[in-house]
């Protein structure tokens, strides 16, 4: 059966400064949460100026999530309280496991143009996993394969799979897929989708169309959620459109928030911060 997905919100993403002083644009958040299950939070930060984001992300901890940061532009060093430390470059992905716990800083530093473009996904854990073992998947760019489809659309897979091309992130509980998608002007992209799954999409630059009935065009830094089904039907209008699509798996299970530790009680979520204080956080 064929189920094209409709819309079943649009909003734009809300100007916000987090961090030691990062102003980014925030697609979705703590209270979209629950239209957005198994996803939490995705920040869209982007910008020429080095004072909107050099502060960057000092040491924090973080339990019971994923952190997923994608790089367009620039360099985001990163250290951790497991001695990791690297860099993430132009057009590389890390997918942050936490787990039971890690405390860890993230720089950004731009590209030699002063330019940093990229998105933070958070990913929630299912009670089963909230205390697994910290894992880092560092993501590089010659490792996410890009697909050429018909009339010029190209994907880039970094969860998932289009036209028999997987990304190179998978055994994830949430079986996520994570693409990014650019269309060129008046063309339409038709994707299979999994019933069930939550859906949303987020655009990157230019505007579009985003379900065969729609008649508002949808322009960059917005976010589209989709009802259920089994296909998206995406059309650019007279610009090229690039889109980042994402769906996951919902887990269904209560959600105890609060800054960067989820849990899903509230004294799970009392038991992290106190273990943060008295120095047991770490396992």
């Amino acid at each position: 059966m064929f189920a094209v997905r409709k819309i079943k919100q649009i909003s734009k993403s809300v100007p916000t400064i987090e961090g030691a002083g990062v102003h980014l644009k925030r697609a979705f958040g703590n209270n979209d949460a629950p239209l957005l299950d198994p996803f939490l939070l995705l920040d869209d930060f982007h910008s020429e100026n080095p004072d909107d984001y050099i502060q960057g992300f000092p040491w924090h901890p973080h339990r019971g999530i994923e952190t997923i940061t994608y790089v367009l532009h620039g360099d985001v060093e990163h250290g951790d309280s497991m001695g990791n430390s690297g860099d993430i470059t132009s057009g590389d992905v890390q997918w942050m496991t936490a787990g039971s716990g890690i405390i860890h800083q993230e720089m950004p530093r731009g590209n030699d143009k002063g330019l940093m473009w990229g998105f933070q996904l958070w990913a929630n854990l299912p009670a089963s996993q909230k205390m697994m073992d910290p894992r880092y998947r560092d993501v590089t760019k010659d490792t996410i394969p890009e697909v050429n489809l018909y009339n010029g659309i190209k994907v880039k897979i970094i969860a998932g799979e289009v036209n028999g091309t997987k990304g190179p992130v998978s055994d994830i509980v949430i079986d996520p897929e994570y693409i990014d998608v650019t269309v060129p002007p008046g063309t339409s992209f038709l994707h299979d989708t999994k019933i069930g799954h939550t859906v949303f999409a987020y655009i990157v630059d230019g505007e579009g169309y985003f379900d065969s009935d729609a008649e508002q065009v949808i322009e960059n830094e917005s976010l589209v959620i989709y009802e259920d089904g089994n296909t998206v039907n995406i059309t650019s209008s007279d610009k090229p459109l690039r889109f980042l699509l994402v769906s996951g798996k919902p887990l269904n299970e209560p959600v105890a928030w609060y800054g960067p530790i989820v849990m899903n009680t509230q004294e799970e979520l009392e038991k992290a911060f106190e273990e943060y204080r008295n120095g047991t956080f770490i396992k």
